[in-house]
């Protein structure tokens, strides 16, 4: 992904494929760009639901055999199921790795500050451009939930919470867009002398 360098890229994984949004991640980290990844829980990942949920908790019987309690580590958070996706696509053992994992980081819902800021999505990613119609697919948070995440429905009221305000903001900015408007389109014919001395200096 031939990407400008900004100060931070803020990702909305709603609707994307898991391993798609890693990939296109991973290269942007690993070229010094910071990343935020949002909505995990709404990540999708192709396959059915019951396939899907063989193939983790399988992941999730592996064990070390000299000592079980020392790792490895299955975090259940959709968050961290992304993060460890990721993470394989990473050379994370190196100096460079670590850096570059140091430059992201992964939320449940839009937690402040993000949730004011622009996000922005991957289209390479995106299930409805590279999942073909009538595949199954499955969500990250229902697969999460059958393996012992427990937040799920905090998460969910969280997100509602967080619409009613985006629409209230957004509700009034279109306001006082208009009133803007009206009082532009009101003072027009008084302004357009002052307007064009102004084009003839050039402003």
């Amino acid at each position: 992904m031939n990407a400008p360098f900004a100060k931070v890229y803020i990702i909305d994984a709603k609707g994307h494929l898991l391993g798609r949004l890693a990939s296109v991640v991973a290269k942007l980290i690993l070229n010094g760009q910071r990343v935020v990844v949002v909505r995990c829980e709404e990540m999708n990942v192709s396959g059915s639901f019951f396939r899907n949920k063989i193939k983790l908790q399988n992941y999730l019987h592996k064990r070390c055999l000299s000592n079980p309690t020392r790792g490895p580590f299955h975090f259940r958070a959709p968050s961290r199921i992304f993060y460890r996706a990721l993470r394989g696509m990473v050379p994370h053992k190196t100096a460079r790795g670590e850096a570059a994992l140091g430059r992201l980081k992964v939320f449940e819902g839009v937690p402040p500050p993000y949730d004011k800021m622009k996000r922005m999505v991957i289209p390479r990613a995106l299930r409805v451009i590279n999942l073909k119609p009538g595949r199954k697919f499955t969500t990250l948070s229902r697969m999460a939930t059958e393996v012992g995440w427990k937040y799920q429905d905090v998460v969910a009221n969280l997100e509602k919470k967080r619409k009613v305000r985006a629409q209230a903001f957004y509700e009034r900015k279109k306001a006082i867009a208009n009133i803007r408007h009206k009082a532009v389109t009101a003072k027009e014919a008084e302004l357009a002398p002052i307007n064009e001395k102004l084009a003839q200096l050039g402003h």
